[in-house]
């Protein structure tokens, strides 16, 4: 098939961008299958194994070419399209747009995801393990780590920082630096925890390595958190709450829920958990590999002319949603 795979970005990233890494990996994994692959993306993009077209103002109609078979975006388009297509849906729509409905065909990352906008189609994302080289997973563990944007306070460094201290291990911080100001004046003054600011690659990968754990207390209704699969990848068990998708991601073998603080203190110093279970299970249900048969399953729907949910998804009740309050 000839493959539209488009978002208003440039790609590839270095260190974070979550919906450009996944709609990456797609392409990667569709092209090694066969399909002919080209990114609508912004100027500035490269790609090894697919052409690139920088897409611009005019509707996305008027970008598809005529041979194109299905058409996968990474947004919105708010347009009539004239091909078979799918709209992935990587997070909580802005409140701005929560009074517009979103398309028909859109898929979103998690079941609970898709149920708090009133829809059925989901596909959980998947890692490429090759980005990632092969995990050492005998490595003495000796931190616990952080893995978000530190100035975006639903992600809640704060109490991932606490529970650090109250667990008496140190913490490696990915994601920022101890001096904040992008959103607001924000220093970190505990000296248990090191900041690696936005780093990726090898130096993100030895860091994960050699984690007890991910702490990823986050105050919404996350939708997936490719974080978390990254770290069950190294070995790393999860330590978060309850909300949005991390129940369908984190089971007792591999993490602890709770929405108290203390509680997953007592998590992270007292249970144990298996590094080669944590890895085993990543691989069998969140690699690139099973999220590219699950979208293929979907472009058949959508080349057969049946819709992906059964009627227009809406984030009407998630007008009241979070944030949710901070654990200390």
């Amino acid at each position: 098939m000839k493959i539209i795979i488009g978002h208003k970005a440039k790609i590839p990233v270095k260190t974070y961008g979550g919906t450009e890494r996944v709609m990456w990996w797609l392409g990667k994994e569709l092209s090694k299958r066969g399909h002919e692959i080209t990114y609508l993306v912004e100027k500035g993009s490269s790609c090894p194994f697919a052409q690139i077209q920088t897409i611009d103002k005019r509707s996305i109609q008027e970008q598809i070419t005529a041979d194109t078979d299905v058409v996968h975006l990474f947004f919105q388009p708010r347009q009539e399209i004239d091909k078979s297509y799918l709209i992935t849906n990587q997070g909580n729509v802005p409140d701005d747009e929560k009074d517009l409905p979103l398309d028909q065909n859109t898929v979103f990352v998690s079941k609970n995801h898709a149920e708090r906008h009133d829809a059925t189609c989901f596909v959980y994302n998947g890692i490429d393990p090759e980005d990632y080289g092969q995990p050492d997973l005998g490595l003495k563990r000796k931190h616990l780590h952080f893995l978000a944007k530190t100035s975006w306070k639903l992600k809640n460094l704060k109490d991932a920082v606490t529970i650090a201290e109250k667990s008496g291990i140190p913490l490696e911080v990915m994601g920022g630096n101890r001096l904040n100001i992008k959103m607001g004046l924000n220093f970190t003054s505990s000296q248990n925890v090191h900041f690696n600011g936005m780093i990726g690659g090898e130096k993100k990968n030895a860091i994960l390595n050699s984690s007890k754990g991910l702490l990823f207390p986050v105050l919404w209704h996350e939708p997936f958190g490719i974080a978390m699969i990254e770290s069950l990848y190294f070995g790393c068990p999860v330590f978060g709450i309850t909300h949005g998708s991390l129940p369908e991601i984190v089971n007792d073998d591999v993490g602890y829920l709770s929405n108290s603080g203390d509680d997953l203190v007592q998590a992270i110093t007292q249970s144990q958990f298996g590094s080669q279970r944590c890895h085993e299970y990543m691989m069998e249900y969140f690699t690139a590999k099973r999220m590219t048969n699950d979208y293929l399953s979907l472009y058949g729907k959508i080349l057969n002319g049946q819709f992906l949910n059964s009627q227009e998804p809406s984030a009407e009740k998630t007008k009241k949603e979070g944030p949710f309050e901070p654990l200390f």
